[in-house]
């Protein structure tokens, strides 16, 4: 192939916990200030990457940004030493130590989005950080994501960086959490599909009623006309509010897509009844091939086994043979209605022949699935060999990033264990190794003496 797809996934942080700080997401709600194990938690996301890596599947990392994050509980106003900010913040406003510690930046997928050059006008890759608004944990990760994405993807003859969108309600942006790529091969020219849960600048938007709506549609149409994409083969989807506030908080809880394959439950969109035939008409004039739809109906699955067992956060991924692989959780072979939903769809003809369940129990108890965890990114052979190569993942790099972990990550965390100072030193050291295996450089502040 010219092109190949390479997940980039995120590591999981050393201050990994379940504060249930992400309303909307029933996992983390329902696991808020349990116990956290941060060393099971990363073994087990490099044990998926390893997963993709013997499947053939091209696999690079995304480390983590620094927990916690001193510079913006300075300019919230606590003063002095790092410990006395520690200290005051932990007594003062603990729920702000939690936000300031999370480790949610190894959920790759709200990253950014990212368009492939055979979709641009310009023939470049393009990357947009999501400005990630609707929570304040996740609205202190844009900065630190878009500089590591211009340090891995330097090149501005093959990348081009835009800068997350404006920090205002009406243009909340989530990433490729609510993206979609359809396409006859990763080579080839696509049908983008953007899923908004609202209008920002409507008053009269008849949203969810339970939990918020992430994405707006004028986030999803300002990153399309960034990234210059052919409006022909671009698409705006509406989420159905009533799956929203089912727990359904991103559109990758309900559906994914690879190549010329959608899988979705048929509540996933508002009008999904008029879908089906639009874009299986829009595939086949833009992509010269017929469109495989996979739809999964209520009585198959209802949409609170679907968030339960995050059947639909699965990743699907193209084999080397061209066959496809879904990249299951571990609880979707564990409940029976998933388990016959995914045994059914192996029995269709269809291109998905093969099915691997991976154990991130660790992120599934913060809500996050196997496609959480990754960001997708379509690149061809001469873009590959213009980034950063250390993030690539090999057999003696994973072997290294176990050692290390087992060194550094602690096995038992709870929220209130953010406010021992010692985990600020033993996270720092983590960091400092892991950008040494990865040869990074300083991309950390406290690397720069800048904390």
């Amino acid at each position: 192939m010219k092109a190949m797809e390479v997940n980039f996934d995120g590591l999981v942080g050393p201050t990994y916990n379940y504060s249930g700080l992400s309303y909307g997401n029933v996992a983390s709600m329902e696991h808020r200030l349990s116990v956290s194990n941060p060393r099971a938690a990363v073994l087990q996301g490099l044990e998926k990457m390893k997963l993709l890596l013997d499947l053939g599947i091209g696999q690079a990392i995304l480390p983590p940004q620094e927990r916690p994050d001193f510079r913006v509980l300075r300019r919230l106003g606590f003063q002095g030493t790092e410990s006395q900010v520690l200290a005051a913040v932990a007594r003062e406003a603990p729920f702000l130590l939690n936000a300031c510690c999370s480790a949610s930046s190894m959920w790759a997928a709200n990253a950014a989005t990212v368009a492939p050059s055979a979709d641009t006008a310009d023939s470049r890759v393009h990357f947009t950080p999501a400005n990630l608004l609707s929570h304040f944990h996740r609205s202190i990760e844009p900065p630190f994501t878009a500089a590591l994405l211009k340090t891995i993807f330097r090149d501005e003859s093959a990348f081009a960086h835009h800068p997350p969108l404006p920090a205002a309600v009406q243009f909340c942006d989530e990433g490729a959490a609510n993206h979609i790529r359809l396409c006859a091969g990763h080579d080839s020219p696509g049908i983008e599909l953007f899923v908004y849960g609202r209008q920002g600048f409507s008053a009269t938007d008849q949203g969810p009623r339970a939990f918020p709506a992430r994405q707006t549609a004028e986030a999803s149409n300002a990153v399309a006309r960034m990234h210059s994409l052919n409006p022909r083969r671009t698409l705006f989807l509406r989420q159905n509010p009533a799956a929203i506030d089912a727990g359904v908080f991103h559109n990758d809880v309900i559906s994914v897509g690879n190549e010329n394959v959608l899988l979705y439950h048929s509540q996933a969109f508002s009008g999904a009844g008029r879908l089906s035939a639009k874009l299986k008409a829009l595939f086949r004039d833009q992509c010269g091939e017929e469109l495989i739809l996979i739809k999964i109906t209520p009585e198959q699955l209802p949409v609170s086994d679907a968030v339960h067992s995050y059947l639909f956060n699965s990743q699907l991924v193209t084999l080397p043979d061209r066959g496809m692989c879904l990249i299951a959780p571990l609880e979707c072979a564990e409940s029976l209605k998933a388990a016959r939903v995914i045994e059914e769809m192996r029995e269709r003809d269809n291109p998905i022949n093969k099915v691997e369940y991976t154990d991130i129990r660790q992120s599934m108890r913060n809500g996050g699935g196997p496609a959480c965890l990754r960001l997708r990114v379509v690149l061809t052979r001469e873009e590959m060999a213009l980034t950063h190569q250390g993030i690539y993942l090999t057999e003696t790099l994973y072997d290294d990033l176990k050692g290390w972990a087992n060194r550094y990550y602690r096995d038992r965390l709870h929220p209130k264990d953010l406010a021992d100072t010692s985990l600020v030193e033993e996270s720092r050291t983590c960091l400092d190794a892991l950008t040494q295996l990865l040869a990074l450089g300083s991309i950390y502040a406290f690397q720069r003496g800048s904390s």
